[in-house]
C-alpha cells in the first residue's frame, strides 16, 4: 500500500507489524528502483516531467524581471519533438535528477546534444526557443547576472539544485561517450546513472572531483582572493582540488601555503555542495586559522590575480548589498561576494555572524 504522504508500509516479518517509512526513505528508495531497474524508469518517464537543455543550457522563460525554468510532461514533450521531425526515441536520451515526494520523476534531456551510439540528430537552438517560449541560457552567467530573488526562482529548493545537478550529469555523458579501455561506444542506462561497455561489461558511473574551499581567518579578518577569470571585483574563498593520496586537512594546508604563503591551523569542516563549473566538483568547505604572527600575504600570481585581509565592516556590507552582479559593479565599492548560490557566500557570512556576534540580517 502506498501513501502519498508518509510513506510506504512494509512488513517486519521478526514483529509481524508494519513499519512506516519516511518520505525521505521512500523517495530515496524509489530513486534506486528507476536507477536500477530499465523496465520502471520507462514507465516512470510516461508520467514524469521533463526539463530541457540545449548544448548544456537550461530553458529559461522570462516574467517581468524573472526567470522561471519550465518543463514539459512527456505528452507536450513528445508534441514539441513530432513538430521537428524527432520520434518519441529522443526521449530515451534524457537523464533522471530527482522526483517529487508524490514520487513524480523529473528527468533533463539536452536536444542539442547529440550521442555517439544515436542516429538521432540533434535540433536547432533558435527555433526551439522560438517555439517554447524561452532561451536557452548559459548557467553560469545566469548565476552571476540573477539577482537572490531571481535564484530563488531559477534554482527549485532541491539540494542540489535541479538546473545544477542536471547539467553536470548531461555533460558527464557528453564526455564519456566511449570506453577508455575498449574505444568502443558505451550504453547508458535508462535513468541515466550509469554506462555500460557492450564490449568488456565495464560500468562507469559518473564521478566528482574533491576541492577543498577555505575561509582563513586571522581572528578579526578573513582572506578574500579572485582570479583573473573572476568578474570585476569579485572575490572569494581559497580554493583547489585535492591531490591523490591526500587528506582533507593536507588539501587545506598545502592548497593555502601555495596560494598565499601561509601556514594555517585549527582546519575546521564546516559544510560541502556540488559544483558543476568548469566540471562536477563536490566543494568541501573548511574554516581555518592563521599561525598568530604570519599573517603577511605571498600572492603566488600563477594561481591568483590578488588576495588581501579584509575586516568584518567591509565584508558585512558587501554581504548586504542589493541588486545582481551587473549592477553590484557599477557601485563604488571594490568588494563583490560570490552569490548565494555559492558555497562560498555562506561560508563569509557564517564568519561574519561569529565575529559580530548575531544573525546578519539582509
Amino acid at each position: 500500500m502506498m501513501s502519498l504522504y508518509c510513506g510506504t508500509f512494509f512488513r517486519r516479518k521478526s514483529f509481524g507489524c508494519y513499519r512506516l517509512l519516511s518520505t525521505y526513505v521512500t523517495k530515496a528508495r524509489y530513486l534506486f528502483e528507476l536507477k536500477e531497474d530499465d523496465e520502471a524508469c520507462r514507465k516512470a518517464q510516461q508520467t514524469g516531467m521533463f526539463y530541457l537543455f540545449h548544448d548544456l543550457d537550461p530553458l529559461l522563460q522570462a516574467s517581468g524581471h524573472r526567470y522561471l525554468v519550465p518543463r514539459l510532461s512527456r505528452a507536450e514533450l513528445e508534441g514539441l519533438l513530432g513538430k521537428f521531425g524527432q520520434d518519441s526515441q529522443k526521449i530515451e536520451d534524457s537523464v533522471l535528477i530527482g522526483c517529487s515526494n508524490q514520487q513524480e520523476a523529473w528527468f533533463a534531456l539536452d536536444l542539442g546534444l547529440k550521442s555517439a551510439s544515436s542516429v538521432r540528430a540533434s535540433l536547432p537552438r533558435a527555433e526551439m526557443e522560438a517555439e517554447l517560449g524561452g532561451s536557452f541560457v548559459k548557467l553560469r552567467q545566469a548565476v552571476f547576472q540573477l539577482n537572490s530573488a531571481d535564484s530563488s526562482l531559477l534554482f527549485t529548493a532541491q539540494a542540489p539544485p535541479l538546473c545544477l545537478q542536471a547539467q553536470a550529469l548531461l555533460r558527464w555523458h557528453d564526455g564519456h561517450q566511449f570506453c577508455s579501455r575498449s574505444g568502443q561506444p558505451t550504453q547508458k542506462n535508462m535513468a541515466g546513472s550509469k554506462r555500460l561497455c557492450p564490449a568488456n561489461k565495464i560500468i562507469y558511473y559518473p564521478q566528482m572531483a574533491p576541492v577543498v574551499i577555505t575561509l582563513v581567518s586571522d581572528g578579526a579578518r578573513c582572506l578574500l582572493a579572485r582570479q583573473s577569470a573572476f568578474p570585476k571585483g569579485l572575490y572569494s574563498a581559497l580554493a583547489g582540488f585535492c591531490d591523490i593520496g591526500e587528506s582533507v586537512e593536507d588539501a587545506v594546508q598545502r592548497e593555502v601555503a601555495e596560494e598565499v604563503g601561509l601556514e594555517v591551523e585549527d582546519i575546521q569542516y564546516s559544510a560541502s555542495q556540488h559544483w558543476p563549473f568548469p566540471n562536477s566538483s563536490l566543494m568541501i568547505a573548511c574554516h581555518a586559522t592563521v599561525k598568530p604572527g604570519h599573517t603577511e600575504i605571498q600572492v603566488n600570481l600563477k594561481e591568483l590575480e590578488a588576495a588581501a585581509w579584509f575586516g568584518l565592516d567591509e565584508v558585512t556590507a558587501a554581504l548586504r548589498r542589493k541588486g545582481s552582479f551587473a549592477q553590484q559593479q557599477g557601485e563604488a565599492s571594490p568588494l563583490l561576494l560570490p552569490p548565494k548560490l555559492a558555497i562560498a557566500h555562506h561560508m563569509i557570512k557564517k564568519w561574519v555572524e561569529k565575529q559580530s556576534g548575531s544573525p546578519l540580517t539582509a
